[in-house]
C-alpha cells in the first residue's frame, strides 16, 4: 500500500525534537501574529468608524482587520526564503544525517550543526530559494505530463476528473521539492544546481511509486489538517468575539490559520520524512536515465535553467552523473 515506515518516521522526528520545537515556535508565532495584527487593525478601524454611522463603522472595522492581516502576509512573503533556509532546510539536513546513521557532533547544538550543513551546500539563502523554485517548476512539468496521459483515455466525464486530478497532484507534489533538496544535502554536492537536476531525473523515472506514496501521505496530512480546522473553529470564534465589531469571517480565517500552523510545524515534517525514506530506497543503485533527462529538458524551461546554472557553476554539460553514495556510518 505504501513504502514507508510510520514507526521509523515518528522515531526520526522525535530525535529532531529541537527542530520540531523551533518549527512550533516559528509557525505558531506567525499564527499569533496574524491574530494580533488582525485584531489591532480591526480595533483601529472600529475607533475610526465611531466618527460615522454604524454602517461606516462596520466597514472600517472590516477593512482595518484586512489591512492588519495583509501586513503580516507581506512580512511572511518577504521572509519565506529565510524560513526555508533556517527552518526547513536545517530540519531536512538533520533528518538526512539520522537516516544515514551519522552521529551528531559533540559540543554543538542540533540546530547549529544543521545550519552549518546548509551553509556548506548553499552559501546564501537566495541560492537555496532559487534552486527550490526551479525544482518546483520542473515538478509541475512532470505532473503536467501525467495529466496529459489521462486526457488520452476515452472515459466519460474525463474533463471533470482531470480537474480533480490536477488539484490533487498539485498538493501531493508540494512535499517532493523538499525531498529533492534532501538528496542535494545527502550527496554532499558542491554544485547544488547539478545535484538538483540529477535528483529530478531520478524522481521522473520513478514518479509512479513516488506519487503513489505522496497520495497516501497527502490524504493523511490534509485529513488531519481538516480535523484540526474543525476543532479550532470554537476557540477561533471566541477570539473573534474579543475583536471590536466582531468580524464575522474571522472565526473561519483564524481556524484556517491554526490548522495551517499545525500542518507546517508538525504534519509537514512527518510527510517529508516518509517521502525521504521512499525516495532514497527507490533510487538506490540507479543511474539517471538519459531519456528522462531529455524529456524533462524538452518540456520544462525550469529544468533547462537548472542545466544552465549547473554549467555556469562548474557542472558538466553532458549527461547527468549518477548519485553519490552517502558516507558510511562510523
Amino acid at each position: 500500500m505504501w513504502d514507508f515506515s510510520i514507526g521509523r518516521t515518528i522515531s526520526l522526528l522525535m530525535r529532531t525534537m529541537p527542530f520540531i520545537l523551533l518549527r512550533m515556535a516559528v509557525y505558531f508565532g506567525v499564527a499569533l501574529g496574524y491574530i494580533l495584527m488582525t485584531g489591532t487593525g480591526a480595533g483601529i478601524g472600529y475607533g475610526v468608524g465611531a466618527l460615522g454611522d454604524p454602517g461606516f463603522q462596520a466597514g472600517s472595522t472590516f477593512w482595518g482587520g484586512v489591512i492588519g492581516f495583509g501586513f503580516v502576509a507581506v512580512i511572511m512573503y518577504w521572509l519565506r526564503e529565510y524560513l526555508l533556509y533556517i527552518v526547513k532546510a536545517g530540519h531536512i539536513a538533520v533528518l538526512v544525517e539520522l537516516i544515514d546513521e551519522r552521529p551528531m557532533p559533540e559540543g554543538r547544538s542540533q540546530i547549529g550543526h544543521a545550519q552549518a550543513i546548509v551553509r556548506e551546500r548553499f552559501a546564501e539563502a537566495s541560492i537555496l530559494f532559487a534552486v527550490d523554485q526551479l525544482i518546483k517548476g520542473t515538478l509541475r512539468a512532470v505532473t503536467g505530463l501525467i495529466r496529459g496521459v489521462f486526457t488520452l483515455l476515452p472515459i466519460p466525464g474525463m474533463r471533470q476528473l482531470i480537474s480533480i486530478l490536477r488539484a490533487f497532484l498539485r498538493v501531493a507534489v508540494g512535499f517532493i521539492d523538499e525531498v529533492i533538496l534532501a538528496y542535494n544535502i545527502r550527496t554532499r554536492s558542491t554544485n547544488p544546481w547539478q545535484s538538483a537536476r540529477t535528483a529530478l531525473v531520478l524522481y521522473g523515472q520513478n514518479y509512479g511509486p513516488m506519487l503513489r506514496n505522496a497520495a497516501w501521505i497527502t490524504l493523511f496530512v490534509y485529513g488531519l489538517s481538516a480535523l484540526v480546522f474543525i476543532v479550532m473553529l470554537a476557540p477561533a470564534a471566541l477570539v473573534v468575539n474579543m475583536i471590536p465589531g466582531a468580524w464575522s469571517a474571522g472565526g473561519f480565517v483564524f481556524a484556517l490559520i491554526f490548522a495551517w500552523s499545525v500542518k507546517v510545524a508538525i504534519l509537514e515534517p512527518f510527510a517529508i520524512t516518509c517521502l525521504m525514506q521512499v525516495y532514497f530506497r527507490t533510487i538506490e543503485g540507479q543511474a539517471p536515465n538519459p531519456e528522462w533527462e531529455a524529456r524533462l529538458e524538452s518540456m520544462s524551461g525550469k529544468f533547462r535553467k537548472l542545466k544552465e546554472r549547473a554549467v555556469s557553476s562548474g557542472g558538466e554539460s553532458g549527461a547527468t552523473p549518477p548519485p553519490a553514495a552517502p558516507a558510511p556510518a562510523p
